[in-house]
C-alpha cells in the first residue's frame, strides 16, 4: 500500500514537469508555400539563442524555446528556397507550427564543352591513407573542404565528389552532399552550387565513398569551390537539446588528412554559421577533412 501511494505521489509531482517540458519546446513543420509538401533537412535557428534543428525526412522539427531574450527570430533555411525569419515570443505556445517556404527559381549555368580540349582531374585531398582522428557531427552540421585549383586552369564541370568514410560509427547511415562557393566572409562557404538534395549512404567504411555529380550539371568556379558533409537525421531521431545525451554516437565518421600546409576546411554550427578549422600536427601540416573531387579541366 505504502509503495503504491508513494507511486502515485510520485507521479502527481512528475506529470507537471513532463507537462512543463512540452510546454518549453518549438515543435512544427517546414512546407513548400504552393505545394504544401514537407521539406526535409531544412535548417531552423534562433538568431539570440544560437540553438538550431534540423528537420527529418519528413520535415518535422523540435526544438528548445528561447531562454536568453524575451523575443527572437526563428531562421528557417531550406536548400533551394528563400530564407524565412519567423518572431518568437518566450513563454509563447510554439507548438505543431506550419512554416511555409518559397522556393527559389534556379538557372544553372552552362558550359560549351569542345572535343578533345577538356580532361578530367582529381583535385583536394589524394591519399588513400587517413590521418590520425574522427571527423563525426550531429545533425546539420557540416564539415566542408575547399577544393582548390591549384594551377589555376579554366574549369569545366564537377563530375563526382569523394569522401573517406571511417571504419568506424555507422558507415551505411545517409548523409547530404553539399556544394558551395568560397564567397562568404573571409572566403567561407555560402552560396550553394549543388541546389538539389543529394542525400547518399556508404556501402561501409575505410575506403572512399564517390558519388557521381554529373546529373546536377554544376560548373566549377575557376577558383575552386567547397565540397561538404551534412549529417541529417531519420526516423523520429530529430534531437538537437541535450542530443548527445539521447543518441550516441550518430551516422558515419569522416578521417582527417594531413596533407596541406593550409587550412581548408571548414565546420558549420547551426544557430552558429561557419569557423575555420586550423588546427595541425607537429609537422606543421593542417588537419583537413578527407575530401576530393574530379572536375573537367580545359587543357
Amino acid at each position: 500500500m505504502l509503495k503504491r501511494l508513494l507511486f502515485f505521489v510520485a507521479l502527481g509531482w512528475l506529470l507537471p514537469q513532463l507537462v512543463s517540458a512540452q510546454d518549453n519546446r518549438i515543435t512544427g513543420r517546414v512546407v513548400d508555400s504552393k505545394t504544401k509538401e514537407p521539406i526535409p533537412f531544412a535548417s531552423i535557428g534562433l538568431k539570440i539563442e544560437e540553438s538550431g534543428a534540423l528537420t527529418n525526412e519528413y520535415g518535422f522539427f523540435q526544438m528548445a524555446q528561447p531562454e536568453k531574450s524575451a523575443q527572437d527570430s526563428l531562421i528557417v533555411q531550406a536548400l533551394g528556397y528563400f530564407r524565412k525569419a519567423v518572431g518568437v515570443k518566450k513563454g509563447d505556445k510554439l507548438e505543431d507550427l506550419i512554416i511555409e517556404v518559397e522556393k527559389r527559381n534556379i538557372v544553372l549555368e552552362t558550359v560549351k564543352i569542345e572535343a578533345g580540349k577538356v580532361k578530367a582531374k582529381d583535385l583536394g585531398a589524394s591519399s588513400n591513407t587517413p590521418g590520425e582522428g574522427m571527423i563525426q557531427g550531429m545533425p546539420g552540421s557540416q564539415y566542408a573542404f575547399f577544393v582548390k585549383n591549384e594551377k589555376n586552369k579554366k574549369l569545366g564541370a564537377i563530375r563526382s565528389v569523394s569522401f573517406y568514410i571511417g571504419e568506424h560509427g555507422f558507415p551505411k547511415e545517409p548523409f547530404r552532399v553539399r556544394i558551395y562557393k568560397a564567397d562568404g566572409d573571409y572566403n567561407a562557404p555560402n552560396s550553394d552550387l549543388l541546389t538539389e538534395n543529394v542525400v547518399v549512404s556508404a556501402p561501409g567504411g575505410g575506403a572512399w565513398f564517390t558519388i557521381d555529380m554529373t546529373p546536377y550539371n554544376i560548373i566549377a568556379p575557376d577558383e575552386g569551390f567547397f565540397v561538404a558533409m551534412e549529417w541529417i537525421v531519420s526516423g523520429d531521431k530529430f534531437y538537437t537539446t541535450n542530443f548527445m545525451d539521447n543518441y550516441t554516437p550518430y551516422g558515419q565518421i569522416m578521417r582527417p588528412t594531413f596533407e596541406f600546409k593550409e587550412s581548408r576546411t571548414w565546420t558549420y554550427t547551426m544557430g552558429k554559421g561557419w569557423s575555420l578549422i586550423t588546427m595541425s600536427n607537429g609537422s606543421g601540416l593542417r588537419y583537413n577533412a578527407m575530401i576530393k573531387a574530379e572536375v573537367d579541366i580545359y587543357k
